[in-house]
């Protein structure tokens, strides 16, 4: 049995892929219903990258292809693609967008002004249009997926690998497992995953009552969504601090609602409800999708890494990581979930890209000659 950690929207496409794959799984998380983190509290926009090209925007584009795919057939009636008008951040921006056009995610539309302001967008030089590209309401999605999956609720607060098993350790009682995935989200307390370098990033959203009609959902710096049933969505992951709710001094929405002002006409925007979670991202911004380094062992038998060796890396036995998907996990989750699922039931390879290996040498020359693990 394959027991999957944290239960937002990496965690249930986790459990539904190895589920769907013949797998035997358990969903366990904290919280009593998926999504209760920072995945419910999301836009769930879902739209290609636009940029100058590599790496990083070919991925999110290829997760966007098959987040589109797989949303529109197995959630057609919580995914609603109405399109996302993507317009520059500012004037730098705007003469950045013709480098883009090129690397553009297809099809696309080059919008002008007057579309945009068509479509309720005012003071907006034009921008991308994806036709693909929508929303989807989030709680209902992660929901759905996790429906007919065993789901346990449970604190985790300890992992130990005893008898070749995975003993899952909380306050009221223990599972045992024969493999784990973690999808528990910034928090890491279980083990050390300093060498990954995920760190948290606040969104918030708010869902607003309105007579406006925006056809399209439009992406700046920030997402309003397409109205629907006399509502829209803003929202944003846009707070990098340790301590978000102190530094919006309880009006999360306030910079949003203004910025959204300034190209819609937001003055009978009623706020209906506030959403606010953490966001996982990992050092270089590509998702978290493998298996998990056994640190301290590699560095204490290894300890030649810590000046560029290579040598074989030591990995936990049957434990694997799915994190690090950022402001995009909507778009990233259903992909990397699949490449996860395969590679554990069939043995498929993975991605480079996704690996989490990639961050540890770098991680390992920066620590100390002499290392030690902190308690």
């Amino acid at each position: 049995m394959t027991v999957v950690i944290g239960a937002g929207i990496a965690g249930v496409m986790a459990a539904r892929f190895l589920h769907e794959e013949g797998g035997e799984v358990l969903l366990v998380d904290r919280s009593r219903v998926p999504a209760s983190g920072g995945s419910g509290a999301a836009g769930a926009f879902i739209s290609p990258k636009i940029g100058k090209g590599g790496p990083l925007q070919e991925l999110t584009n290829e997760a966007f292809a098959f987040a589109h795919r797989f949303y529109r057939e197995r959630f057609p009636e919580q995914f609603h693609p109405t399109g996302v008008l993507r317009i520059p951040k500012n004037p730098e921006d705007k003469t950045r967008f013709a480098l883009y056009e090129p690397h553009n995610y297809r099809p696309f539309e080059r919008w002008d002004a007057a579309r945009a302001a068509a479509a309720g967008y005012r003071n907006v030089p034009g921008g991308f249009f994806f036709p693909e590209a929508g929303d989807a309401d989030a709680q209902e999605v992660c929901r759905l997926a996790a429906a007919g999956i065993p789901f346990v609720q449970m604190d985790i607060r300890k992992l130990e690998r005893t008898g070749g098993l995975w003993q899952l350790i909380g306050n009221d009682g223990m599972i045992e497992a024969d493999s784990v995935v973690l999808a528990t989200g910034y928090e890491s307390p279980l083990l050390d995953l300093r060498y990954m370098g995920i760190r948290g990033l606040w969104g918030s959203r708010g869902d607003y009552a309105t007579a406006r009609r925006f056809p399209v959902s439009c992406h700046k710096d920030f997402s309003l969504s397409s109205t629907r049933n006399g509502r829209v969505k803003l929202g944003a992951t846009h707070v990098k601090h340790p301590e978000p709710c102190r530094i919006c001094d309880g009006r999360p929405l306030a910079e949003l609602e203004r910025k959204a002002s300034a190209i819609a006409d937001t003055a009978d925007f009623r706020l209906i409800e506030t959403f606010c979670g953490m966001r996982a991202t990992s050092r270089d911004h590509f998702p978290l999708v493998g298996p998990v380094i056994d640190a301290e062992r590699t560095l204490e038998e290894f300890p030649e890494v810590m000046r560029g060796a290579k040598v074989e890396l030591i990995h936990y036995e049957n434990l694997w990581i799915l994190n690090g998907l950022g402001g995009r996990g909507f778009v990233f989750a259903p992909l990397m979930a699949r490449h996860l699922a395969r590679h554990i039931l069939r043995g498929e390879s993975f991605d480079g890209r996704i690996h989490p290996d990639r961050l540890f040498w770098k991680w390992a020359r920066r620590l100390p000659n002499e290392w030690r693990v902190e308690n």
